[in-house]
């Protein structure tokens, strides 16, 4: 493949619109271009990387026992009803309707499609297990598309889904498709970390994200070198002990002006480990209160799972005046009535408390757990934070890192076959529900994250699977006979051993043909000039390698090293 021949329009300059480094870095290196907000055109280039990603993705799934298919982009509203998901997905969900007035929806995920066509035509336990997969372009309109393809509107993903008798099947299954996902990620080249996970609008028990490593990652990770590991919205917090003081007489103290933990905490001289801090909350059109200790923040994720409702919400001043009798920020468990007292672990630790009092610039001292007030749930609601202990081994400190997430698992149970009647006849003839797993990965997201995982000031250095070429040459100057002889003969040797190569032959400078060839970022770098030829040598350089990291070898050195390294 020559460069004069393709379509690569590359860039000095990223637009100023273009918010992370992958973004930056595929518009210079023309893999994509903008066509809208959080829609992109992908160029041959970017094509390029899609597809040898989706064939790694494919051969794992093949592997795994996976059968191809593929699902409308377009569903009708009537399965999405099935599950009640047409309501609960919210305004992410593109909506349209025919000249007919039905109504339907862009696809962002497919549960409902292949749950449908699993239930149509799987009767039998004879028929389980089984495995279903697709790529398909996904759509979600992100209230504000941002991070490039990270982050936009329509995506290219994989989904796989699978049909058991029951939860043991599905747990073996699990295991061959996280297996599997693993396989990827270290196909791919990734550091990454598997992590637990909220399961979301998706649903189920039980879920993994597959995380990418990189500084700019947009979701922070707790990890313990135990095997532990989840995202910050899943990650458990273990009961933080306090030494007992004897109770003392509970106090109210006059605290004018002054509402926030911090605040009180100085204006007291107390830390804010000694706070308990009461937040009205409304689930369900009915207001909670939930407490955590001081220094605590509440994770609404934990909130929300724990009483298994879609949403919770801040409570508006109004209604926290008429539960408390106070304005915002002189809330206590203290003297709660006729509402729901949710506390978070470690809040009933604390001896001798410091909270609201329920009274315009009041606080009251030394409540304690069980005399002055008492929680109809004690749970883990809070977010995890740094010092916090590992919730499995109990003996190390979480460490933290940032990461991508670019695939997710899940245990869904019989969450989608129960509401849309997807049975089987078992051995006895008795019908039971289908057992169902779900298992995506984002063929965008991959390509995205393997630039934030690796590149330089330069541009982009692909790990080797991934990359549009694997080897570009570099003729200094194609017009040379000499070089031109060798710069084809070295092509042809490695084109017919299946490597992908691309032949700079523009008539441009050395420089600007060295500057593309770091930003698009191949692999591997010939240079063929007269002065090495003039030796008989030409000249190789790993992408990875440093400024000095040069190689000069014969053509036939060359070539042998190259297949070496690609085991050819």
């Amino acid at each position: 493949m020559f460069f004069s021949k393709m379509l690569i329009p590359t860039l000095r300059e990223a637009p100023s619109v273009a918010d992370i480094i992958s973004a930056k870095l595929m518009i210079r290196a023309g893999m994509i271009r903008k066509l809208a907000s959080g829609v992109y055109e992908f160029l041959p280039l970017g094509l390029k990387v899609l597809r040898k990603i989706e064939n790694i993705i494919r051969q794992e799934m093949n592997a795994a026992g996976g059968q191809e298919v593929i699902f409308p982009l377009i569903l009708p509203k009537d399965l999405w009803l099935e599950t009640d998901r047409w309501n609960v997905y919210g305004k992410e969900l593109f909506r349209l309707k025919d000249r007919k007035d039905a109504e339907f929806c862009l696809a962002p995920t497919a549960e409902e499609a292949v749950t449908d066509m699993v239930r149509k035509d799987i009767k039998s336990y004879k028929q389980l297990p089984i495995i279903l997969y697709q790529f398909g372009t996904k759509f979600r309109d992100e209230i504000r598309p941002r991070f490039g393809v990270m982050r936009s509107r329509e995506f290219l993903m994989k989904d796989a889904y699978s049909f058991h008798i029951d939860e043991a099947d599905l747990d073996k299954c699990y295991k061959i498709m996280f297996d599997a996902y693993t396989n990827i990620c270290l196909r791919c080249g990734f550091k990454f970390r598997t992590v637990e996970a909220v399961s979301g609008a998706i649903g189920g028990s039980f879920s993994h994200e597959f995380m990418v490593l990189a500084d700019t990652g947009e979701e922070e990770i707790a990890w313990c070198s135990c095997g532990y590991g989840a995202n910050s919205e899943k990650a458990e917090c273990l009961k933080i002990e306090q030494s007992k003081e004897g109770a003392l007489t509970a106090e109210v103290v006059f605290t004018p002006n002054v509402g926030a933990v911090a605040d009180v905490a100085k204006f007291l001289n107390l830390s804010p480990e000694k706070f308990i801090k009461t937040m009205i909350y409304i689930v369900d059109k009915k207001p909670v209160a939930v407490l955590v200790r001081g220094d605590h923040e509440i994770n609404e994720i934990k909130l929300q799972t724990l009483l298994g409702t879609n949403e919770v919400t801040l409570a508006d001043e109004q209604t926290i005046v008429s539960v408390t009798n106070a304005p915002i920020g002189f809330a206590g468990p203290a003297g709660l009535k006729n509402t729901k007292i949710i506390a978070d672990l470690s809040v009933i630790e604390v001896s001798n408390a410091v909270a609201g009092a329920n009274k315009k610039d009041c606080h009251v001292k030394n409540i304690n757990y069980k005399r002055d007030y008492n929680a109809d749930i004690v749970a883990d609601i809070r977010k995890i934070m740094h010092g916090d202990a590992c919730p499995r081994c109990k003996k190390e400190e979480l460490r933290f890192s940032r990461g991508i997430e670019i695939g997710h698992t899940f245990k869904l149970g019989t969450k989608y076959s129960k509401s849309m009647n997807a049975t089987y006849l078992d051995t006895n003839g008795k019908e039971n529900f289908i057992i169902m797993g779900c298992y995506g990965i984002g063929v965008t997201r991959i390509l995205a994250a393997a630039i934030e995982q690796s590149h330089d000031d330069n541009g982009i250095i692909w790990p080797d699977n991934i990359a549009p070429f694997e080897v570009i040459i570099v003729p200094l100057n194609y017009t040379n006979g000499k070089t031109k002889e060798i710069t084809e003969k070295i092509y042809k040797e490695l084109f017919s051993k299946g490597l992908d190569v691309l032949i700079d032959d523009r008539d441009e400078r050395a420089g600007i043909k060295f500057k593309d060839a770091d930003l698009i970022g191949i692999p591997y770098r010939i240079t063929i000039g007269e002065k090495n030829l003039a030796e008989g040598n030409v000249e190789l350089k790993a992408r990875r390698g440093g400024k000095d990291d040069v190689k000069i070898l014969s053509p036939e050195e060359t070539v042998n090293e190259l297949l070496r390294i690609f085991k050819k």
